[in-house]
Order: structure tokens, then C-alpha cells, then sequence
């Protein structure tokens, strides 16, 4: 039998402390791993979905809207508030930027009919 350990009780009983002291560490690191794993997979279950459409917000006074992104658009800026369906449709429709990567005009069914020409106030004299 292969008997590496120390041959007195003082010895031995010092390498069982040791041990035990080891254990205890071992064991509390595996407890903090398992909540700590417990906690992000309850983060990610419990996350809120991501909004469906967002407008992106520019800077200063009363930040106005800049553009109207879908809400999973990796273009949008970080000021931006989430919309709902109506809400986007009814800035596309008056006039904000639709974002050219997640085009949100294209996935609301809003058709520019424009011919490309500059409008023209009808009631301009």
C-alpha cells in the first residue's frame, strides 16, 4: 500500500485541520458559484422583452426625436425611448427618419409615395 502520510497522531492530526480548512474554503467558493449562477439565469429569465420600436433622442433642450428604430436596432443611440406601434407610425408619417439599417417604415407598412420632387405648400400663395 502506498503510505505517504507522517507516522505521529500530532502530524496527522495537524494535515486533518488543514484539510478541513481547505473544505470549508472549497465548499463555500462552490456555494457562491451556484448562486451567483442562480441569480444571472433568474436575471436573464425575469428580463423585461426589449421594446418593439424605440425613438432615438437627440441632445439639448426637450431632446427631439432624431430617428425611429425597431427596438432590437443595434444603431439606435443610448438616449432613446421605447414607442409603441401607433406612436411610430405616426412619427414616420410626419416626417421623422426612419433608420436605413433596421428600416421600421418598411416593417410598419409606411410607403413614401413621394416622386422625389421637393414638396410644395398647396397653400402657399
Amino acid at each position: 500500500m502506498f503510505d505517504d502520510l507522517p507516522h505521529d497522531a500530532d502530524r496527522l492530526q495537524t494535515l486533518r485541520v488543514w484539510h478541513a480548512m481547505w473544505l470549508v474554503r472549497i465548499d463555500a467558493k462552490i456555494a457562491a458559484l451556484q448562486q451567483r449562477q442562480a441569480e444571472a439565469e433568474r436575471g436573464r429569465r425575469d428580463r423585461p422583452p426589449p421594446p418593439e420600436w424605440v425613438v432615438e433622442l437627440g441632445i439639448g433642450t426637450g431632446r427631439p426625436p432624431l430617428q425611429v428604430h425597431a427596438g432590437d436596432c443595434y444603431m439606435a443611440g443610448k438616449r432613446r425611448r421605447a414607442v409603441g406601434r401607433d406612436e411610430a407610425r405616426r412619427l414616420l408619417s410626419d416626417g421623422l427618419r426612419a433608420c436605413t439599417h433596421c428600416r421600421p417604415d418598411a416593417q410598419l407598412d409606411i410607403i413614401d409615395l413621394s416622386d422625389g420632387s421637393p414638396r410644395t405648400d398647396p397653400h402657399a400663395v
